[in-house]
């Protein structure tokens, strides 16, 4: 039996995440830092834990994303665990700040980070 090829899709979203982080690096007042950059790091409860941070450029290797504006970077390394996730921005009762949901997540923290 032959199957169909999946239906492509979106490898990161970025929803209104992007508008704070163009905020962000404005307050930053530094021209050098002009992309956000997001990594998976080992830690956490769950083995993996997410680094976000402002950088000034790619380094080799990296996954480089234009969208809504702004510049992704992801190191070869996250990559793989990144694939398909969704940054946003949340404020609300819970907290203010960057959220992740990623499909490749197999567990997870009982307090949900």
């Amino acid at each position: 039996m032959t199957r169909a090829p999946a239906a492509p899709s979106p490898r990161h979203r970025l929803s209104k995440a992007a508008d704070k982080v163009r905020e962000f690096l404005a307050a930053e007042d530094d021209a050098e830092l002009t992309a956000l950059r997001v990594a998976v790091q080992g830690g956490g409860c769950s083995g993996f834990q997410y680094a976000l941070g402002f950088d000034t450029g790619a380094q080799d290797g990296d996954e480089v994303i234009e969208a809504h504006g702004i510049t992704v970077l992801i190191d070869p390394f996250s990559l793989p665990y990144l694939d398909g996730a969704d940054i946003d921005f949340v404020d609300g009762l819970n907290g203010t700040g960057f959220s992740i949901t990623n499909p490749n997540t197999v567990s997870g923290c009982g307090c949900g980070s």
